[in-house]
């Protein structure tokens, strides 16, 4: 590990800073100092206000899951529920996904990160229903509370990526609503909504 940060901190003093040599018009990267180098790791993963955000919706919550197969058709309601927690010093939030799809069980994790350097919020998941994983990345819109994350996945039916749009509103502490988007063909379809309340 000690390794990974070294190599990680010296790619990165290389990259920061560039100038132009008057004579040539030629770049020139200039190496970091290590007291800016130091401090600029620092930044990157020391959790801010976004962690913190992101913490206040730790703990239980009950989900009721609404999936369309199709637009104009009555979507299929399930119960679930989840768990979320912040992992690895309070910089990413974990949720344990858990109840059933179309009577067979199905089980789900996610991360949900703030990349302090990039200033964007990142999104992953995996459940037991694939092998991929889905992975998205948006921002957040404070005055509406409204977190949208845009992103790919796998169709398995076709094999082709789909542009997937998911917005969480988040309504009060204990209340949240998650839509997913398909918007592969040019528009936005509906395809699952997520009413999480919480338990404890």
């Amino acid at each position: 590990m000690a390794l990974l940060f070294a190599t990680a901190c010296t790619n990165s003093a290389k990259r920061e800073k560039t100038t132009i040599d008057s004579a040539t018009n030629a770049i020139v990267e200039e190496p970091m100092d290590s007291a800016a180098m130091m401090k600029a790791w620092e930044a990157y993963m020391t959790p801010g206000d976004a962690h913190k955000m992101l913490a206040k919706y730790n703990g239980t919550w009950d989900a009721e899951v609404s999936h369309w197969m199709k637009p104009d058709a009555a979507p299929t309601v399930s119960k679930a529920s989840c768990i979320n927690k912040m992992i690895l010093g309070g910089r990413y939030q974990q949720s344990t996904f858990s109840g059933n799809f179309e009577g067979m069980p199905f089980e789900g994790i996610g991360t949900l990160a703030y990349d302090n350097t990039r200033k964007t919020f990142l999104s992953t998941w995996v459940d037991n229903m694939g092998t991929g994983v889905m992975y998205l990345e948006g921002t957040y819109d404070e005055p509406k509370k409204l977190l949208t994350l845009k992103g790919k996945t796998v169709d398995p039916a076709s094999g082709k990526e789909m542009q997937i749009i998911e917005t969480t509103k988040f309504i009060d502490d204990n209340n949240q609503y998650m839509e997913m988007f398909d918007a592969s063909k040019g528009k936005e379809i509906k395809t699952m909504a997520i009413k999480f309340t919480r338990r404890k």
